[in-house]
């Protein structure tokens, strides 16, 4: 990790922390999921800095160690999709290859929509393309579903609010890399999902979960609630959401995600390509909801065979 270098850029009043390596002529920006942070990137940076790419992952505004925006209703995935686009403009990017993990998905391809001269391609991982605006692949779960109780104001900050900063990372860790979608009793909360003795998964260290709750400590959960959880309605006008930029998804099999009602069908039946009509996917058997840190070296793999096809 000693070769990753990190900087800071201000962007919309904001100092926005950049995490980089490498210097190669073409550049691979990776998009964190949640409760993820620039650090769940630290298998893949390596790995395409080895093999002649430059490797930039940011934080989020309000994650890790960029700065929240002043207001927590100035959270939003435009302002994500506005800060990407002043960082690339501060660091002299052109175009940029896209690699982006759970709802980091959303920003990589609209990013793409918006501004298709300055993506060579996208790859995402445990998340396809979904049109922008409401979704309907979570509407028919149950009350307790766990993105329908972290986007009612202040149940989530009250259930976080009981456990330190590393404690809710380790429980969603853990409940996100189950194969069943997290689903909360009408009386229960969604961090009493987890015992307090289940051990982290075996790809998980406690060194790894103790870089996570410094930055949540510093950082709180207040943006990360706002995005992507209380955003996800945002509506972008976007006439015609076809993607035109070359794509790969790649999707573990054992991520619950895929028993989002109606998921696997989408992605299997082929349809999310009338979106994406230049879509690789690709299935891992044995993929959890973080396959880049559960599987790095067979997902690293993966990468750079679609970057080198596209440079």
């Amino acid at each position: 990790m000693d070769e990753i270098q990190h900087n800071f850029i201000y962007v919309q009043g904001l100092n926005l922390h950049v995490a980089e390596t490498g210097t190669g002529p073409n550049t691979v920006v990776f998009l964190h999921g949640f409760p993820e942070i620039w650090y769940s990137w630290r298998h893949q940076m390596g790995a395409v800095a080895k093999s002649g790419f430059r490797a930039i992952a940011p934080d989020y505004r309000g994650y890790g160690l960029s700065d929240p925006p002043p207001q927590p209703e100035k959270a939003s995935y435009k302002d994500v999709i506005a800060d990407l686009l002043a960082i690339f403009d501060a660091l002299g990017l052109a175009k940029v290859f896209l690699v982006a993990k759970d709802f980091g998905g959303r920003p990589a391809y609209l990013f793409a929509l918006l501004h298709p001269e300055r993506v060579s391609g996208i790859i995402t991982l445990g998340a396809p393309f979904v049109p922008p605006g409401p979704s309907q692949f979570y509407k028919s779960l149950p009350e307790g579903f766990y993105i329908s109780r972290w986007q009612e104001p202040g149940r989530a900050e009250a259930d976080f609010g009981r456990l330190d900063a590393k404690t809710v990372v380790r429980k969603v860790y853990i409940l996100f890399s189950r194969s069943d979608v997290p689903i909360a009793a009408e009386n229960q909360e969604i961090m009493d999902l987890v015992d307090a003795s289940t051990p982290l998964p075996s790809w998980f260290t406690e060194e790894d979960l103790a870089t996570y709750g410094a930055l949540y400590e510093k950082s709180g959960f207040q943006t990360a609630l706002k995005i992507p959880y209380r955003s996800m309605d945002e509506n972008f006008n976007i006439a015609e959401p076809i993607v035109k930029v070359p794509a790969l998804l790649i999707m573990g099999d054992k991520d619950f995600a895929l028993k989002f009602p109606g998921m696997e069908e989408y992605i299997r039946s082929g349809k999310v390509k009338d979106f994406v009509p230049d879509l690789e996917i690709i299935h891992l058997p044995e993929g959890s909801h973080f396959v880049q840190e559960q599987s790095p070296e067979q997902v690293n793999q993966l990468i750079l065979a679609f970057l080198n096809k596209h440079v």
